[in-house]
């Protein structure tokens, strides 16, 4: 599963051909123990974050909404995609 960002401990992942479960363009985030599968629009669609960490992931998502329909596009086609920086 290709990492597509890193921050504040929380890792950001997208899988390729990852239509099956969730049929809606989503990422995968970790942190520490907890995981969750979020839509690309902020729907949560699987798992959890701590609040904190939600929020963060939601505006980081916000703020590379263009880039992330982008890397879905790629993955759905098995087509490597690009990192994308980091909430600072």
């Amino acid at each position: 599963m290709p990492e597509l960002s890193r921050f504040y401990n929380i890792v950001i992942k997208m899988i390729f051909s990852d239509i099956g479960q969730h049929s809606k363009p989503h990422i995968h985030a970790y942190y520490n123990e907890y995981d969750a599968s979020i839509g690309i629009d902020g729907e949560l669609l699987a798992g959890s974050l701590p609040v904190k960490q939600l929020r963060l992931v939601l505006a980081w998502m916000a703020i590379h909404e263009e880039e992330l329909y982008s890397a879905w596009n790629r993955a759905v086609r098995n087509e490597p995609f690009g990192k994308i920086d980091p909430l600072q």
